[in-house]
């Protein structure tokens, strides 16, 4: 998902939790910010490119 997104306008962890909810994926905000943290994948505000 963090891949494909557009880097103008990075998802946020809740963003993220919303989309695995409409795909059945129950998961808890806290939870993505632990796994993004783990795999090295920034925040929000730091993946963002600004034009």
């Amino acid at each position: 998902m963090v891949a494909d997104e557009d880097p103008a306008k990075p998802m946020s962890d809740q963003a993220i939790v919303n989309r695995l909810q409409e795909d059945g994926v129950t998961i808890a905000r806290r939870t993505v910010a632990k796994y993004r943290e783990e795999l090295g994948i920034l925040p929000t505000n730091l993946r963002r490119q600004y034009k």
